[in-house]
């Protein structure tokens, strides 16, 4: 659930919401039982709050009604949940039942994957499969909390320090060059046009 929550939010807000939201609800017909205001409400500053509720609740009454209430141990069952996708599948198989399927890739992997010359896409999917390819299986899981840990402590987007990197010597993308793949790796997607009498945005949202 708290992977649920994490989408398109900071790690520090969902340690925040899930404190309050783990004593209401500790098993799936918690989840399930709950009036959606009062859950909407508890998730409300993770944002995307109403979606991410509605997810919370289907997931639950999912597991309920096909798994006894368990959370399954399988790609295709877990992202068949509502709120589900390959990255929140990725992280419960590696890090709740230790057996991954995939490597987890967030804004930080993706990132750094660019900066360390692991991949040349842009996209999580191609990522994660150049990945998979470099790494041996059994460090799957841990390798996104390798390169995650290490984006945050050393090798920020804009400001990467390079002179104390534990990896300068092997980095293709040490100094000014990193600068610039981090510049280039934090822009923003043009957005999709849309036709100019459209009342209607696009929104992105994923788990």
């Amino acid at each position: 659930m708290a992977t649920i929550l994490s989408a398109q939010c900071t790690d520090v807000r969902v340690n925040q919401v899930t404190r309050r939201l783990f004593e209401c609800c500790t098993k799936a017909e918690d989840y399930a039982k709950i009036p959606l205001p009062e859950l909407e409400a508890i998730v409300q500053s993770t944002g995307f709050f109403r979606a991410k509720a509605k997810n919370l609740k289907g997931c639950a009454e999912a597991l309920l009604e096909r798994h006894h209430g368990e959370v399954p141990q399988s790609m295709g069952e877990l992202t068949a949940l509502p709120g589900v996708g390959r990255k929140t599948a990725n992280v419960v198989l590696g890090d709740a039942f230790g057996a991954p399927e995939g490597v987890v890739v967030d804004t930080h992997v993706q990132r750094l994957s660019m900066r360390l010359g692991f991949s040349k896409h842009r996209t999580p999917e191609k990522i994660e499969l150049d990945l998979m390819r470099l790494v041996p299986k059994p460090q799957w899981a841990v390798l996104s909390h390798w390169l995650i840990w290490h984006g945050r402590r050393r090798c920020k987007a804009l400001n990467p320090d390079c002179v104390n990197c534990e990896l300068k010597a092997l980095c293709p993308s040490v100094g000014e060059n990193a600068v610039n793949i981090g510049r280039k790796a934090a822009a923003p997607k043009r957005p999709a046009s849309t036709h100019k009498n459209s009342s209607r945005s696009i929104s992105r949202s994923g788990a």
